[in-house]
């Protein structure tokens, strides 16, 4: 079956990964990777996860106890070199793709929640949200069971930038007419 597309050959497969994981800002997983890395209609799976264990292999990545993927200096060094062989529309698409991934990452990093258990069966849930600086938000909540607690970390995790412009709402509302009236 004829492939179409700018990538053909497992040499060409590596020098994409190399430029992929140049760029990436944390980590990834096998699956991410091969995500970014079929951008280009020309590249075959199998080829790309041979090449992948081969760059490995090289040491040009490196796979951790979590099976994430980061990139070495020898790969950042060799990739660099090799940037240029790879099409310029190759590129873009693989550019992009990275780019809207890093966002994720970069999001996910600010955001953090875990739970503790409390006496009675209850639990604490802590709730952050951080910026580029430092911590903006930590809310601590009682929650009454385990689900309970998983639902909020949850939420928060897909929701945080909202929570905390609601939080900050509520906290600058001006309450003066209602104390008026009491």
């Amino acid at each position: 079956m004829a492939r179409y597309g700018f990538i053909h050959d497992k040499l060409e497969i590596k020098f994409l990964i190399l430029y992929i994981m140049a760029r990436v800002t944390e980590p990834i997983s096998f699956g991410t990777l091969t995500e970014l890395t079929l951008c280009d209609e020309g590249i075959d799976y199998f080829e790309f996860a041979e090449a992948v264990h081969e760059l490995v292999g090289t040491g040009h990545l490196e796979q951790d106890k979590e099976e994430l993927f980061r990139i070495t200096e020898k790969g950042l060094k060799n990739g660099d070199i090799c940037q240029s062989s790879i099409p310029y529309s190759v590129r873009v698409k693989a550019d992009k793709q990275v780019a809207v991934l890093n966002g994720r990452l970069r999001r996910n990093a600010m955001i953090r929640t875990g739970s503790e258990p409390r006496p009675g069966g209850t639990f604490t849930v802590r709730l952050s949200l951080d910026d580029d600086l430092e911590n903006i938000l930590t809310i601590d909540m009682l929650a009454a069971s385990a689900e309970y607690a998983g639902k909020l970390e949850e939420n928060f995790k897909k929701h945080a930038e909202e929570i905390y412009n609601a939080v900050l709402g509520v906290l600058l509302s001006d309450y003066s007419k209602d104390e008026e009236e009491e």
